[in-house]
């Protein structure tokens, strides 16, 4: 059994879950505050799609990447529960919808966003 672990990389240590500080977007009310804060700190959206086998890999990808002493605010939108939202934030900062999705916020605007799996080829560093 020790050859099998060995080859493919297998381990009997559990692996250790890296979490995120983020803040749930719920409400429309939060885009204000969003582009608010943008104006002194990157802000951040990942929108997600908690029934897609794809987004929930690019999330994991992503947490896996990110540096958590990162100078930015992160909000998790999950679009399923909170479709309101996640057509207001398309509207307002003109983006058009997908998912998974990211933006990165700076300033009002949009300054980078990207969809699937070009989502861990943004270097957020470059934004904060």
């Amino acid at each position: 059994m020790g050859f099998f672990k060995n080859i493919l990389g297998g381990s009997s240590e559990p692996k250790e879950e890296k979490v995120l500080p983020w803040k749930p977007l719920t409400d429309l009310s939060q885009l204000a505050e969003i582009k608010t804060r943008s104006k002194d700190k990157t802000q951040v959206i990942f929108k997600h799609s908690t029934r897609c086998g794809i987004s929930k890999m690019v999330l994991n990808q992503f947490t896996d990447a990110f540096n958590i002493n990162a100078n930015l605010d992160l909000y998790y939108l999950d679009l399923l529960n909170y479709r309101e939202v996640s057509n207001e934030v398309g509207y307002q900062f003109q983006v058009m919808h997908q998912s998974p999705q990211l933006l990165v916020i700076k300033n009002e605007e949009v300054v980078a966003h990207a969809s699937h799996g070009a989502i861990n080829e943004i270097d957020l560093t470059t934004y904060v």
